[in-house]
């Protein structure tokens, strides 16, 4: 278990970057900004996720806490546009968080258009409910017991970012085989999911887009979203899919919808091409989000390593040996440091669009930063109004 040192890299990555410690204040309520009538204990949200087909009531509990009902049927996960969240990465050209940037930093354009900023934080660690999509497919069994303890270590990282469990953070676990399945659903409590995750076993096909369609339709919601706690999904796999009913875009113009931004933990191996690559890419970067492949650098650092020619291929570190083995951990536990850290690191803008789009036709969102040599990621747009 490498989460010893996943959590000193990310506590020395955040000491160095000088954030602040987060703060209790209250999100304000942007003016013109349409507001639903809240239910019994909970805050006014111009943005809180509904459910059109099947409503609910959140129970009385903690705030952000999860409510105990069960999970809601297709079409429950839906959010009102009135504000949109930005989640946004700023890094530098050698790839490091940019974490000093004010709001007067920032342009945001809605279709072209500037925006108003109307909420601003650069605080880390914003609540956040995380659902992690864990490819149980056979092309995962050469590396499981790594990917496994990188799973856990990802839940750990994510939920638990001081070392311990914090009500501000959610998670919820979805395998997807020939099958996707539901099999925690919203909780508060890592060790339910790591509990869960040390029982599974790859095998079979792999239904991707089914297991982002569930993970946007079919899980308990808390109070607050998509603003208040704001969505993401982390899929561990390598993005193809062999088994789906839904497609692609379908799932795509879900998460849009739904402002969901998702990453991806590649599991393709070093040397490999996967066709799902380039559709792990897409679902990620037109959520806002990215993906890491940990297999990818094995050989980065090992000098010529092509001129040492063996009858099971031209490879210095051979697979099912120590050395092959640690450069592999290392890389996983990069790879998790990184999707937790952009997680917990980014920038949050909120604004209401100037212009109402009554026929909620897709609208793209740009955010520029004024500074030189630095890359931002963003979501590329959003759908007005629910579906």
């Amino acid at each position: 278990m490498q989460f010893a040192r996943l959590y000193f890299l990310l506590a020395a990555g955040l000491l160095a970057a000088g954030w602040p410690a987060p703060a209790g204040a209250q999100t304000p309520t942007p003016a013109g900004a349409q507001t639903a009538s809240p239910a019994a204990g909970q805050n006014a949200n111009p943005a809180a996720a509904a459910a059109p087909l099947a409503p609910q009531t959140p129970a009385e509990a903690a705030p952000r806490q999860p409510s105990a009902a069960p999970a809601q049927p297709p079409g429950a996960f839906h959010a009102s546009v009135s504000e949109v969240i930005v989640p946004v990465t700023v890094t530098d050209e050698k790839g490091k968080f940019v974490t000093n940037l004010d709001q007067r930093d920032f342009q945001l354009f809605d279709n072209g258009k500037p925006q108003t900023i109307t909420y601003f934080t650069r605080e880390r660690n914003q609540p956040v409910v995380i659902g992690f999509l864990v490819d149980l497919s056979n092309t995962n069994r050469l590396q499981w017991e790594k990917l496994r303890e990188a799973i856990e270590d990802l839940i750990s990282a994510t939920l638990e970012p001081e070392g311990k469990p914090d009500k501000r953070y959610s998670g919820y676990l979805i395998g997807y085989g020939s099958e996707a399945e539901l099999m925690v659903n919203t909780t508060a409590d890592p060790e339910v999911l790591l509990a869960r995750v040390r029982k599974l076993k790859p095998g079979g096909g792999s239904a991707l887009y089914d297991a982002v369609h569930m993970a946007c339709t079919s899980r308990t919601l808390i109070q607050g979203e998509p603003i208040e706690p704001r969505r993401v999904i982390v899929i561990i796999g390598d993005g193809h899919d062999t088994a789906s009913k839904k497609t692609l875009d379908e799932v795509l113009e879900l998460a849009q919808r739904n402002l969901v931004t998702i990453y991806g933990v590649s599991t393709t191996s070093f040397g490999f091409y996967s066709e799902g690559d380039d559709r792990l890419k897409k679902l990620s970067e037109a959520t806002g989000g990215r993906v890491v492949y940990p297999l990818e650098g094995v050989y980065k650092d090992v000098d010529g390593y092509l001129s040492h020619p063996q009858d099971a291929g031209n490879y210095v570190l051979t697979v099912g040996t120590g050395g092959y083995a640690s450069v592999v951990m290392n890389g996983i536990v990069q790879a998790v440091a990184a999707t937790a850290g952009e997680i917990q690191l980014q920038y949050l803008l909120r604004y209401v669009p100037s212009e109402t789009d009554v026929a909620k036709k897709y609208r793209k969102i740009e955010v520029r930063v004024g500074l030189t040599n630095v890359k931002v990621r963003a979501r590329d747009g959003y759908y007005p109004g629910n579906p």
